[in-house]
């Protein structure tokens, strides 16, 4: 692919904010979900991983429910200041629609190698299964991914949230606002405009 995520993302290459505006909370990883409206609406599920966020599109976004597998597409990973990026991209350029950051926070890692040894999160990855617990404004809880090695899905995940206290059957569209401006998809459009 040609260019950088910047530059495709409409990143301003200024030295004085190369990493502005990510989220800071000690050693804590950071999550995001954004909230889409490009040619098709989707959410884009974000997790901190190796100084990037590892990125996958999920077409009906995260469920609360744990009986509802979520596919979760793999795109390109994204630059850490991306975490807090609301607003539009034009039509026809890499990524083009509006975007409204649905959820954030931080995340911990469940997996464990053994007894009390966790498993670094890039090497979960790197073998196709993970478990990460999110401590959002929206969602909270055990998450599952996990790499779907055979078949037409072959390569994609499946997102699913893990049996807790955390999990219902309540819906995700319903939450329509951005945790950082209380704005809606068509309100931060209207804005760029």
């Amino acid at each position: 692919m040609n260019g950088s995520i910047h530059e495709k993302k409409g990143f301003q290459q200024d030295p004085g904010t190369e990493g502005k505006g990510s989220p800071k909370n000690g050693k804590d990883p950071v999550f995001v979900i954004q909230k889409h409206d490009a040619t098709n609406l989707h959410y884009d599920f974000q997790l901190e991983i190796g100084g990037t966020l590892k990125s996958w599109s999920v077409p009906k976004g995260p469920s609360t429910d744990t009986h509802i597998k979520r596919i979760a597409i793999p795109t390109e990973d994204h630059p850490l200041e991306y975490a807090d990026f609301e607003g539009t991209i034009a039509k026809g350029q890499y990524g083009g629609g509006t975007f409204m950051v649905w959820d954030n926070g931080t995340f911990r890692n469940l997996k464990e190698e053994g007894k009390g040894n966790p498993i670094f999160l890039e090497e979960s990855f790197a073998l196709g299964t993970s478990a990460v617990f999110l401590q959002g404004k929206k969602l909270s809880g055990g998450n599952a991914l996990i790499e779907m090695k055979k078949g037409a899905m072959k390569g994609n995940w499946l997102l699913i949230k893990m049996d807790d206290e955390h999990a219902d059957a309540n819906p995700i569209n319903i939450e329509t606002r951005s945790v950082l401006t209380g704005r809606t998809l068509k309100e931060i459009e209207r804005v760029d405009s």
